[in-house]
C-alpha cells in the first residue's frame, strides 16, 4: 500500500502518541522536582539551580532552531531516505533517552549538573521537533489529525500522571529525606521513555515524495557547496524562521502557547515549595496532589470533543478561567488553613488539573493546522520550521521564567537545605505561585479572544488551497473565503499563493 493511501487508525494514533510519555512525563518531573532536588539534596542555591535550567534551555533553544531545518532537508542524504527525514531521529533518540538517569545523581559539582541537563535537553529536542511534525506528514484530514492529537494528549496525560504519582510512591517508601528515591525514579522513567520513542518510530510514516520532487532534491544535494553558499544557506534558514511571524494565526498561537505554558511552569516549579513551606505538609502529599493529573486523561477525551465542536478559542477560555479560580482558592487555603485543609486541597487540585489538561491539549492540537495557513501564502510545507520556532520560544521562555523564579526565591529570603523558612520567604513563595501564574494566564486569555482558526475556517482554507493547486483563478474567490484567508494569514488576498511576495517579505515581521 502506498504511504499516501494509509489510514490513521486508533492503533497508529496511540503508537504515535507514546512519545509524549517522554514529552509530558520528563518535563513534568523536571518542572516539579528538579529545583527542589537541586536545592534540597545537591546543595545548590536557588539561583544556581535555576541557572542550570536556564542556561541549558537557552543553548538548547538555539540548537533547536537548526534541528527543524535539518529535518526538513534530511532526505538529501542516505539515512534520511532509508529511515525517514523525521523518523530517523526517533530511532537514534530511543537509546539516548537513558541520559535522563544522569540528572538524578547526587554528590557532583555545578558543572556536572549543567552538562547532564543540557545533554538531555538536546536529546529531547532531537526527538520532539521531528516527531511533532508527523501528523502533518501522515495525513491532511482534520479528523485524522485530531484523532492523533487527542491520542497524543491522552497519553501525555498518562505521562503527567505517572510523573507525579510514581515519585510520590517512591518518596513515601524511601522517606522525604532520601535522595535515592529520585535516582530510582529517574532510572525507571529513562527506560520507559526509550521504549515509548522506539514504538513511535515503528508506528508512523512520512509523506511520500513524487519522483520529480525526489529527483530535484537529490540534484540539489549533489551540488558542490562553497563557503559563500554555506553562509547563504544559514541566512536562508534564519530568514525562514523570521518569516513564520508573518503568519497572523501563528503569531497569536505562539503567544497563547508561550504565556499559558509559562504560567504552568511557574506553578509546577513553586508548588512543592508552597506545600512544604507555606502549608506545612510533606513533599509526598504535594506529589499526591500533583498526581491528580490523572484527571487529565478523561479530560483529554472531553477536550477532543470540545475542540471540534466549540473550537480552540473557547477551549482556551475554559481552561484559563478554571485555573485562575483554582489559584485564588489555593491562596485562600493558605490564608485560612481550614481544619479540613487536606480534603479541600485535593478538591481544588483536582479541578485545577482539569483546566491544566485543557491548557496542554489545545496548542498542540492547533499546531498541525498552522502549516496549512502558511502553505496558502508560501506554496511550501514547512512543518519543521514552525515546530522549531515553537520549541525555541518555549525553551527560551522556560529559561527566563525559571531564572526569575530562582532569583525571586533567593532574594525573597529562601535558604537552601533548611526545613523551615522565614515569613518573608514563605510570602515570596505564595505570591510567586498565585500572582505570577495568574498574570501570565490573563495575558493568554486576552489573546485567545482574538484567535480565529477552527475546524470551519480551516476547512475553507484547505479547500481554497486545493482550488488554487488545480489552477483555479484568484479572481474567482468568493467573499467569505477571501475574508477567512485574510484573517488567518494576515496577508491581503492578492498577495497569497505567491512565492515571490513571500520571499520578498521574509525578513519583515510587521
Amino acid at each position: 500500500m502506498s504511504r499516501k493511501d494509509r489510514k490513521v487508525t486508533l492503533r497508529t494514533s496511540v503508537g504515535f502518541g507514546l512519545t509524549d510519555i517522554m514529552g509530558g512525563g520528563a518535563f513534568t518531573i523536571i518542572g516539579a522536582w528538579l529545583l527542589f532536588f537541586y536545592t534540597t539534596f545537591v546543595g545548590l542555591t536557588p539561583v544556581e539551580a535555576a541557572s542550570i535550567i536556564s542556561i541549558a534551555r537557552v543553548v538548547d533553544a538555539i540548537i533547536s532552531l537548526f534541528i527543524g531545518s535539518l529535518t526538513d532537508n534530511f532526505l538529501k542524504n542516505k539515512l534520511g531516505r532509508k529511515f525517514g527525514r523525521r523518523r530517523f531521529f526517533l530511532l537514534i533518540g530511543s537509546p539516548l533517552m537513558l541520559t535522563y538517569i544522569l540528572l538524578w545523581v547526587t554528590g557532583m559539582n555545578y558543572w556536572y549538573y549543567l552538562f547532564t541537563y543540557l545533554l538531555f535537553e538536546v536529546v529531547a529536542a532531537l526527538v520532539l521537533i521531528p516527531w511533532e511534525t508527523l501528523p502533518s506528514e501522515m495525513t491532511k484530514d482534520f479528523n485524522e489529525r485530531t484523532k492523533m492529537s487527542t491520542a497524543r494528549m491522552f497519553i501525555s496525560g498518562t505521562g503527567t500522571f505517572l510523573a507525579t504519582f510514581v515519585p510520590g510512591l517512591l518518596i513515601s517508601y524511601f522517606g522525604n529525606d532520601n535522595s535515592y528515591a529520585y535516582f530510582i525514579n529517574g532510572a525507571f522513567f529513562a527506560v520507559l521513555f526509550a521504549v515509548c520513542v522506539f514504538i513511535a518510530y515503528k508506528s508512523t510514516w512520512e509523506n511520500e515524495l513524487s519522483p520529480e520532487e525526489e529527483k530535484a532534491l537529490l540534484a540539489n544535494s549533489n551540488e558542490p557547496r562553497s563557503f559563500s553558499k554555506t553562509v547563504n544557506s544559514i541566512v536562508e534558514v534564519l530568514a525562514g524562521y523570521v518569516s513564520t511571524f508573518k503568519i497572523k494565526s501563528f503569531r497569536k498561537h505562539l503567544a497563547i502557547y508561550i504565556f499559558s505554558f509559562t504560567a504552568k511552569d511557574v506553578f509546577n516549579g513553586v508548588f512543592i515549595f508552597f506545600c512544604v513551606y507555606a502549608l506545612n505538609i510533606s513533599a509526598a502529599t504535594g506529589a499526591n496532589l500533583l498526581s491528580l493529573s490523572i484527571i487529565g486523561i478523561p479530560t483529554t477525551i472531553l477536550s477532543g470533543i470540545l475542540f471540534a465542536k466549540i473550537g480552540p478559542s473557547n477551549l482556551f477560555k475554559i481552561a484559563y478561567s478554571t485555573m485562575i479560580v483554582c489559584l485564588l482558592s489555593f491562596w485562600a487555603i493558605y490564608l485560612v488553613k481550614p481544619s479540613s485543609m487536606i480534603v479541600v486541597l485535593f478538591v481544588i487540585a483536582g479541578i485545577y488539573q482539569i483546566g491544566r489538561s485543557m491548557l496542554e491539549f489545545t496548542p498542540w492540537n492547533v499546531y498541525p493546522f498552522i502549516p496549512d495557513v502558511d502553505e496558502i501564502v508560501t506554496k511550501q510545507r514547512r512543518e519543521g520550521l514552525f515546530a522549531a520556532v515553537m520549541t525555541f520560544f518555549r525553551k527560551t521562555s522556560v529559561a527566563i521564567a525559571t531564572m526569575i523564579v530562582g532569583f525571586v526565591l533567593e532574594f525573597g529570603g529562601f535558604v537552601k537545605g533548611q526545613t523551615t523558612q522565614s515569613p518573608e520567604a514563605i510570602q515570596t513563595i505564595v505570591y510567586t505561585l498565585v500572582i505570577g501564574t495568574i498574570v501570565l494566564l490573563l495575558i493568554a486569555l486576552f489573546i485567545a479572544f482574538t484567535f480565529k482558526l477552527n475546524k470551519q475556517t480551516h476547512a475553507i482554507l484547505v479547500n481554497e488551497i486545493e482550488r488554487l493547486k488545480n489552477n483555479g483563478s484568484k479572481s474567482d474567490v468568493d467573499p467569505k473565503t477571501k475574508e477567512v484567508v485574510e484573517e488567518l494569514t494576515g496577508y491581503h488576498y492578492d498577495n497569497i499563493w505567491d512565492s515571490e511576495v513571500a520571499e520578498s517579505e521574509k525578513w519583515k515581521i510587521s
